[in-house]
């Protein structure tokens, strides 16, 4: 199931926009926004499948207030890394070559504001749909992220930057 909505998400990707994998990039295959959405996919499908679905997550106006939240906050951290990106004219796409280490703005405070505010983001949805298995799966979305996407930008970051990217690793956590 999980590899199903995964695989719509990619699948959509694919027919959205033709594959160009650079040479000089971090070579990531797949869109990292399309992972969250894959993954909360998933989990808002095997809501409406299972039949015992851990229902942890209570009707309470408080639990709509955490999701709205966390969504505001997530499309916060979002546009602010990206609009960042573009205002350096850095790619935002991982499968392109970088053309510079950003470290300002949003950026002196975490290497990666943009998957953050997607993992905060989807987990803002989840809260406002309720879904159990969305936030159950969260954690593996990270987790792909973390070593499929964020592990390979490293990488290359410090291969293509060396002492540059290596300080600001130093300064900088990877989340918050």
């Amino acid at each position: 199931m999980i590899c199903a909505g995964s695989g719509i998400a990619i699948l959509i990707w694919v027919m959205w926009e033709p594959f160009r994998l650079e040479q000089d990039s971090a070579q990531v295959k797949f869109p990292p926004p399309l992972v969250y959405f894959g993954f909360l996919l998933t989990g808002l499908l095997l809501d409406r499948l299972s039949e015992r679905v851990p229902d942890f997550i209570p009707v309470s106006a408080w639990i709509m207030i955490a999701g709205g939240f966390a969504a505001l906050a997530g499309i916060f951290f979002m546009v602010a890394g990206s609009s960042r990106f573009k205002k350096l004219g850095n790619n935002l796409e991982p499968w392109k070559h970088a053309n510079q280490i950003v470290s300002s703005g949003i950026y002196r405070f975490t290497r990666n504001p943009m998957y953050l505010g997607m993992a905060l983001a989807y987990l803002g949805l989840a809260l406002l749909f309720r879904s159990s298995w969305a936030v159950i799966v969260l954690p593996v979305a990270i987790l792909v992220i973390r070593t499929q996407v964020i592990a390979r930008e490293e990488r290359y970051l410090a291969a293509k930057f060396g002492d540059e990217y290596l300080d600001y690793k130093a300064r900088v956590r990877r989340w918050l």
